[in-house]
């Protein structure tokens, strides 16, 4: 089984927190777990099975250290790695922009080769737009600390299972 693993950027620490928590349901994997802001791009493309996590602030920019590694990321070739992504947002403050930074990471991932896994209903969520929509489905698993953190472990839980059987 090949190692999965997890690259998140966290200004506030609650990307971060994410990353641990599908980390610890992804029991019985071996995961790496590593800031994008420490990571070098050679680190990121020596993995097959990637998870990216992302925070989306204000009217929809990409959280800081994502944005400085983003040009690394355009230049990757991504053929032949499953990629999933998971994005933090305020619906409630930003619901027109709601994890659109995850929409960012999925348009550049998936134009450089990447398969992208672990797409997720946009039911139960309310927000107005998001640039993570594609085709009606989020491009991974959308979080908001701010308003619904009390469902965070719940979808968390939910995702991984689904992703376990993409991951094998």
């Amino acid at each position: 089984m090949d190692k999965i693993a997890i690259f998140y950027g966290s200004s506030t620490g609650n990307t971060k927190t994410a990353a641990n928590a599908i980390a610890k349901q992804l029991n019985g994997y071996d995961v790496y777990i590593g800031d994008i802001a420490n990571a070098e791009p050679s680190h990121v493309s020596g993995f097959n099975l990637l998870i990216f996590g992302v925070s989306t602030w204000g009217y929809g920019d990409i959280q800081d250290d994502w944005e400085i590694f983003l040009p690394n990321l355009e230049k990757m070739d991504l053929t032949g790695k499953t990629i999933a992504l998971f994005g933090l947002g305020d619906a409630e403050a930003y619901p027109d922009t709601f994890v659109d930074a995850m929409g960012d990471l999925y348009e550049t991932v998936v134009k450089n080769g990447a398969r992208v896994v672990g797409q997720v209903p946009v039911d139960g969520y309310n927000f107005s737009e998001s640039r993570a929509v594609i085709d009606g489905r989020f491009a991974g698993l959308p979080l908001d600390e701010d308003n619904e953190s009390d469902m965070s472990s719940t979808r968390i839980e939910n995702w991984v299972s689904d992703l376990k059987s993409c991951f094998n």
